[in-house]
């Protein structure tokens, strides 16, 4: 592309030729200037940008932490490391600015996908006049891939059938996309789409699979395709894995090498991070290791009997990390053996938001019991019984709060706590060695995500675009890093910078703060106070750690930085603040859509990862599934119907031919209701009706398996999942992905035998049939009254 294309407006127009046509090819006068590939300006680099998840300031050892990793060291020692490098305090949130180039409120993302709500600053969608990067990239001829995780995708968006404008491979800008599109998930037992396409994992824990390594592989393979295929066109790859995210899942090997390290517990760790982090000069030597909050418990106040579980939760942490680091640098070298290293512009973000500290205050063996708030099913005792499990795929661990405070040394509060730099402060790593003289030397200047994508735009020489597929755009709202590259005194260019989440806010304004915590993520039980109480603190320019409060001394001072913050939010769609959690789970109370309404919903044989947003909410009230299906024998076998998996759900199946219901209480309870004798060759109607007890969540309930309308099998359940079965295992029709349900049958081994035509799902009173079956003309109706 010549130097006169006017990259402002994308897709860039049509430039063809205005040569006149002749009759005859061969005619002399038959000339039309070459075809030229679409590509960016001469000198455009590569482009990688790396994005840990829930991963803590002190938690790399490049920045101090106790875990080993060498590649991001290694990084580091050729590159820059930005010690004031900001986030939005959520998952969600931080990628949707860092994508964007603009703030999280801006794009629709003031909160995770699964509670957005109607008002725009939290709607999960990202309006069409903030086209992402990868799409900019893309239009100026980047070949472009995302790997990994994506968590914003608009959650009634997530079915098979889309739409598709959320997702990496559709409007996301990303030609390729290999990854996961939840929150979390099984790094055993992922549930993975290529590009828009469910698929599943090569293989087994016990044949060596782990989502970091697959990920790691795929992304190898696709950089090494484009250079070998397109050598002149630089790409643009987003490597997001899903660590460190929990569960916190990683061969026994590598939580193995730091056994006996932290036994001391976490005050003594972050008193040792705190001192690593001066030696490296990653905060000054006039930094102050801020307190530990009341709210945090001690290490020595912690019951003795739960200590070497805790122990335990982060030896599987720092193995995880330093598992991820290690497949990092697997691709670092990829790019390193074609050559194309030292002309690539890596980011590596060691973070999209502080530590989690969302395993309470014990840290659990299941996080999903945590999250659906019965966290004290998990006692000492029953977490020593399976210390030996924590980090494999019997578990699905998270580690206690103390650790996560740690690994945001030296800095207070953990993730959501947008207020405090230990919710929001990342160790960031820069490396070009083309376009970056500076080698192992630090930058102090306050960014934030939302500069990474100018950064890229002005080293690629592409402008920012004014149109993008005809709608004129919002301008970015970062600033480009490019000008600290090579001047460590540059004066900061980033000067103001509102955070919020969960009303936890707070303004950076020419190196002053002010903030307040409204909020903490483990401690949700207890109501919240009035927005308007709310305690502003006060830190100064000179305070790197936010460790004294000025408030009580320069009054005036806090109230011009709490107007500011009010003008800003304004700006930027924050307002209404929403400190709703368990509400806006509710898409009636929270005004998102819903793609399933009513009381019934059929869903069709061969119908699967249907997440929990896309198919009717059966817990906590009466319903009846009913199965229409087929087998050949009586040794037919497989899974009819299944939601959840290994950790949580419930299941019909054939278990050597019978009718059989499994309900998973958060995998520590199976209620197993099996008929007594195997179905016939033939056509048949397997129906499962649920009773609830009602009187609040989670309550039991009694369930009743039928064969064509006669009751075959009945059983009790104590106990149910009240709020969610699963972060990202799903809905499946004729066999259950992931991991399974049930302890009868293995994933692989669950595709049923023959086949299933149909499955309806009834609610209420819906669900109750005086002779237990659903007739052909009564499905008519039914499907007629739907239209």
């Amino acid at each position: 592309m010549g130097v006169s294309v006017m990259r402002q407006v994308l897709p860039i127009p049509y430039q063809g030729s205005n040569s006149p046509a002749t009759y005859d090819a061969k005619d002399p006068d038959t000339e039309f200037p070459p075809l030229e590939p679409l590509l960016p300006p001469e000198g455009a680099p590569n482009v990688l940008i790396v994005l840990i998840d829930d991963c803590g300031f002190g938690a790399s050892s490049a920045f101090g932490g106790p875990a080993n990793t060498p590649t991001f060291e290694k990084l580091a020692s050729q590159g820059l490391k930005y010690t004031r490098f900001h986030n939005t305090s959520l998952c969600s949130p931080s990628r949707a600015a860092l994508l964007s180039g603009r703030n999280h409120h801006t794009v629709g993302m003031g909160g995770i996908t699964e509670i957005a709500t109607s008002a725009p600053g939290y709607s999960s969608v990202r309006p069409n006049d903030c086209a992402p990067l990868a799409e900019t990239l893309k239009l100026n001829g980047y070949s472009t891939a995302q790997f990994g995780k994506c968590h914003e995708v608009p959650v009634w968006q997530t079915s098979p059938m889309g739409p598709f404008e959320s997702w990496p491979s559709g409007g996301g800008g990303f030609e390729h996309f290999f990854g996961f599109i939840g929150g979390e998930t099984n790094q055993y037992a992922p549930a993975l789409y290529e590009n828009t396409t469910p698929v599943e994992p090569w293989g087994t824990p016990d044949e060596g699979y782990h989502l970091t390594e697959d990920i790691t592989d795929r992304a190898i393979a696709w950089v090494r395709q484009q250079k070998a295929l397109m050598p002149d066109k630089p790409f643009f790859t987003y490597f997001a894995p899903g660590a460190t995210h929990a569960p916190h899942h990683v061969p026994t090997e590598w939580s193995d090498k730091y056994k006996g390290a932290f036994d001391d517990g976490w005050d003594v760790l972050r008193e040792q991070t705190f001192a690593r982090q001066k030696q490296l000069g990653v905060v000054p030597e006039s930094a102050e290791l801020t307190a530990r909050h009341e709210q945090i418990p001690a290490w020595d106040d912690m019951p003795v009997e739960l200590k070497p579980v805790l122990q335990r939760q982060m030896e599987v942490y720092a193995g995880f990390l330093e598992h991820t680091d290690h497949h990092v640098g697997r691709l670092i070298d990829a790019l390193d053996e074609l050559g194309v290293l030292d002309d690539t512009l890596v980011y590596v973000i060691i973070g999209d938001n502080g530590a989690s500290a969302e395993g309470d205050v014990n840290g659990c063996f299941n996080e999903l019991i945590n999250l659906n708030g019965a966290g004290a099913m998990q006692t000492p005792e029953f977490m020593a019984e399976r210390i030996e499990d924590f980090g494999t795929p019997a578990a699905y661990n998270h580690y206690a709060v103390g650790w996560a405070h740690a690994m945001n040394t030296p800095y207070q509060w953990t993730k959501q706590v947008a207020s405090h730099w230990g919710g929001t402060r990342t160790g960031t790593i820069v490396h070009w060695p083309r376009g970056i003289q500076a080698t192992g030397e630090t930058r102090h200047q306050f960014h934030h995500v939302i500069d990474v994508a100018p950064t890229v735009l002005e080293a690629a020489g592409i402008p920012e675009p004014t149109f993008v597929h005809g709608v004129q755009q919002h301008p970015y709202e970062g600033v480009s890093m490019a000008y600290t590259f090579d001047d460590a005194k540059a004066a900061d260019r980033r000067r103001t910078q509102y955070f919020e989440m969960f009303v936890n806010r707070g303004i950076y304004h020419q190196g002053w703060t002010a903030v307040t915590r409204h909020s903490i993520p483990w401690d949700q039980g207890k109501p919240l106070p009035p927005i308007d109480t709310d305690v502003w603190e006060l830190y100064g320019p000179d305070d790197w750690t936010q460790a004294h409060d000025l408030a009580a001394d320069n009054p005036d001072k806090l109230a011009h930085l709490q107007q500011k913050f009010l003008l800003e939010a304004a700006k930027y769609k924050v307002f209404p603040l929403d400190d709703r959690r368990i509400e806006r789970f509710n898409s009636d109370l929270a005004g998102r859509p819903t793609l399933i309404r009513g009381k019934q919903q059929v869903l069709f044989g061969g119908m699967g990862r249907l997440t929990e947003n896309v198919v009717l909410n059966v817990k906590n009230k009466s319903h009846a599934i009913t199965a229409d299906l087929t087998v050949s024998d009586e040794t037919a076998t497989g899974v009819v119907i299944a939601q959840g998996g290994a950790f949580g759900g419930w299941a019909i199946y054939l278990h050597e031919g019978r009718p059989s219901y499994c309900y998973n209480l958060f995998g520590m309870h199976r209620t197993h209701v099996r008929a007594e004798a195997p179905l016939a060759a033939g056509d048949h109607q397997v129906r499962l009706e649920f009773t609830y007890d009602g009187g609040g969540l989670g309550k039991g309930a009694t369930a009743e398996l039928y064969l064509d309308g006669e009751q075959v099998a009945t059983g009790r359940i104590d106990a149910t999942v009240p709020l969610a079965f699963s972060g990202d295992e799903t809905m499946d029709v004729g066999s259950d992905t992931g991991t399974p349900v049930s302890d009868d049958y293995t994933s692989r081994g669950s595709i049923f035998s023959g086949k299933v035509h149909r499955v309806q799902i009834d609610l209420g009173d819906d669900a109750h049939a005086h002779d237990h079956l659903i007739r052909p003309e009564d499905r008519m109706r039914i499907i007629t009254t739907r239209q």
